[in-house]
């Protein structure tokens, strides 16, 4: 891996890793990082030989929230405007163009994203990990909602993740207290799927993309689609979308493979096609 660069990136097996590389900021996220790792995701979504990504960190911190002093006035990481004053639209444009199309993008990316949490999520730090569809955290990592001591509300889609992912009520208090929640306690309460010693995190994160890249992206990515619908849906809506799904899915090779091995009592040999 280069030593140089604000996010590093990588491919390999089949794994697209993201490295956010701000150390001695605990990696505070500035505009330009936010817009390289929109670009590297989407870069991930159309290659097929990428089929699993991991987003990581250096240092004591996987991300702890926008580079403020580079922001024109926003929490999301500025569009520029340092040049002028304020005036209204600014900010809701700077929250669409920013940290809301950084989640969008994690939401939407057509390969399982691991977050592997090795310090501080504070922010849309927080709200970048809780985006993933795995999250991995190191044992001093910790999660913030740091809005609150600021005196903003949550941006970076935190309103509309932590109810989803928590209860309303558990969101609540992590979001008026801003208290910072200790990476078991986050995995009790259902944001981390597992809690490894530090040194063991880049190990499992691994471990879990190989598994994945490995495995029948198209179904992957199609239920992670169907999964992500389903909070927003009614039941018909989600039924035919699964029907739709399933379609789709059988005419792909991987799900003849599939049915194939199982009929020939072999591990499958998935394609990712």
């Amino acid at each position: 891996m280069p030593v140089t660069g604000t996010v590093l990136h990588t491919t390999g097996d089949g794994v697209s890793w993201i490295t956010l590389n701000r150390p001695e900021t605990l990696n505070a996220l500035t505009p330009g990082q936010r817009d390289r790792i929109i670009t590297l995701l989407a870069d991930a979504s159309a290659d097929p030989g990428v089929r699993a990504v991991v987003l990581t960190a250096t240092g004591r911190g996987f991300c702890s929230g926008a580079d403020l002093r580079g922001a024109a006035g926003g929490t999301g990481g500025g569009t520029g405007g340092a040049d002028r004053a304020r005036v209204s639209g600014d900010v809701a444009r700077t929250l669409r163009l920013g940290a809301q199309r950084l989640i969008g993008a994690v939401l939407d990316c057509e390969k399982p994203v691991i977050a592997a949490v090795n310090g501080t999520a504070a922010g849309i730090g927080a709200h970048l990990a809780f985006a993933c569809d795995l999250v991995l955290a190191a044992e001093s990592a910790r999660f913030i909602e740091v809005f609150v001591r600021r005196g903003l509300v949550p941006d970076g889609g935190g309103a509309y993740l932590l109810p989803r992912l928590v209860g309303p009520h558990r969101a609540k208090e992590l979001m008026f207290f801003g208290d910072a929640l200790p990476a078991e306690r986050a995995r009790e309460m259902g944001l981390v799927n597992r809690v490894v010693p530090d040194g063991e995190l880049e190990k499992t994160a691994r471990a879990w993309a190989e598994r994945l890249a490995h495995g029948p992206t198209r179904a992957i990515a199609l239920t992670k689609q169907l999964v992500n619908a389903s909070l927003d849906t009614d039941r018909a809506t989600a039924f035919a979308a699964e029907a739709a799904a399933q379609e789709i899915t059988m005419t792909t090779y991987d799900a003849n493979e599939g049915v194939a091995s199982f009929v020939e009592r072999r591990t499958p040999r998935y394609r990712g096609e």
